[in-house]
This record gives structure tokens, sequence and C-alpha cells, in this order.
């Protein structure tokens, strides 16, 4: 099983438009929040409505996990705690987004919501608690915000990571944990795009501009992670400890031979979602 892993896409048409392109290589795409801009000029409303048409494109061609991420929050539940309820929506598509969890072979998806206070947080207690009574040997977690103290949420100055899934990790130790939300860890000295805790890796693509997306792909049949960013390509090998620095690649699959070719906005520009 190969997983395209993306986060941050904060309504980037080019790289939504990427996305749909590469996703019938893969057979699972991992979008791990933050699809939406608060600090964009469109309307919350109006981007909602077109990034919806993307994971219906999305949806047709695989099958694809959504978390929420911070910019993802649209309204407040009974509590006045901030919720995604667009997200919730997008099940009716076959999308496994917050709360659901997802087997393909022997690998179980769950996905953990963006937690504002603590009864969405504590429903996060219980879906991990529940979800590990009969969790398969491979465990992949999509939750947006990195762990705390983790080169995967260093910001430069100090960290940005979720203390309270630092205490998940190493309650239940899952095999993977997908997350994005700091946006230059993988760029600067002393962040990373990858880390492990115990007998879990962490990841996260981090942001750059323009198309394509970082991205990060998962073969779990090679046990192999794979990191692309902008004249940047490195692999770990999923099965040996941690080692830093990554590798190189120097012969790249053919799976990514065709994804640069998509990379170019002037091959395979897939219909705009929002015409």
């Amino acid at each position: 099983m190969r997983c395209l892993v993306v986060a941050d896409l904060h309504y980037s048409l080019p790289q939504l438009d990427w996305l749909v392109s590469a996703a019938p290589q893969f057979d699972l795409v991992i979008f791990a929040g933050d699809a939406l801009d608060i600090g964009s000029m469109v309307d919350f409303r109006a981007q909602i409505v077109v990034v919806k048409k993307y994971l219906a494109l999305l949806a047709a061609q695989t099958r694809v996990i959504l978390c929420s991420g911070n910019h993802d929050l649209d309204e407040r539940n009974a509590e006045g705690e901030k919720i995604s309820r667009w997200i919730s929506e997008v099940r009716e598509i076959g999308i496994t987004c917050d709360g659901d969890s997802l087997t393909i072979g022997d690998t179980l998806f769950t996905v953990c919501p963006w937690w504002d206070g603590p009864l969405v947080k504590q429903r996060i207690v219980e879906q991990l608690r529940a979800t590990a009574e009969s969790r398969p040997r491979r465990w992949i977690w999509a939750h947006h915000a990195p762990p705390a103290n983790s080169p995967t949420s260093w910001g430069g100055k100090r960290f940005f990571g979720d203390v309270d899934l630092v205490q998940w990790i190493m309650q239940y130790q899952p095999s993977m944990v997908i997350s994005g939300h700091v946006h230059q860890s993988p760029f600067i000295a002393d962040g990373s795009w990858f880390d492990r805790l115990g007998q879990t890796w962490v990841f996260n693509a981090g942001l750059q501009p323009g198309r394509p997306p970082t991205h990060i792909v998962l073969d779990l049949a090679a046990n192999k992670a794979f990191w692309l960013a902008a004249g940047q390509a490195q692999w770990i090998d999923l099965g040996a400890p941690l080692k830093r620095p990554a590798n190189t690649i120097e012969e790249p699959p053919d799976w990514l031979t065709s994804l640069d070719r998509i990379a170019d906005p002037n091959l395979a520009r897939p219909r705009a979602a929002s015409g």
C-alpha cells in the first residue's frame, strides 16, 4: 500500500489541483488538516464550497482521510468549543474524517479532530481507548498538531506541539502519527519532517508555496517513507532505528518520476473544481 500525505494546503488551488492529479497513483490520500485559510481574502463559506468539490474529486479516485486543523474550525458546539462542522459533512462523499477509523488490509487508520477544549479532547481519549481494543499490528493516526518537544514541532524559537499527544503516543505506541501545523519544521536547524517516539514514527511534511505542495509518501509494502519538497528528496527506512540525516533519493522509483511530471503546471492539469 502506498499513501500520499499532505497537510496545510491552506486553500491553495494550484496545490489542490496537483493533489487531484496525483491521487490515482496512490491507495490512500491522508490530508492532515488545514485545508482552509482563515487569513484568506476569500470568504470562509466560499472556501468550504470549493474545497468540498476538490475532496469529491479526490474521493472519486482513491480513498481519502481528512482530519481537521485549527484553520478548519467553522462553528462552536453547545459547550462553546470550536469544531469543524463542514468536515463532518464530507463523510457523505465517502471520506474518512474526524472521529472515524478506516481499515485497509492489515492497517488501521484513526482520524483525530483538532481539539479546542476539554470535551473534544475527552472524545479523542475515548476514541483512542476504544480503538486500541481491536488494533492490528499497524496503527496510524492522523492528528494535525505534531507532538510537543519533537523536531517535527520545532518553530525555530520554541516548540508548537501537543503535550497531550505525547502522552497518548507513549500510552498506545501507534506505528505512525501523521501531522502538520508547524510549517517550517522540516526546513530549519533542529527541525525535521520525521521523528520517533518509542516505537512510533511521527511525520510533518511542512509547507512551501507553489505547485506541488511538500508531501510525504508512505510505501508500507517497502517499509519506507519519502519526503518531497522543492529541490529536496529524502527517504528513511521505517524498519531501522531513527537516524539523521535522512537518506538522499538517488534512484527515484517509477511513481516518483511520474509525480515529477505532474508537478509541471503545463502538464496534466485537471479541471479546476472551482470552475
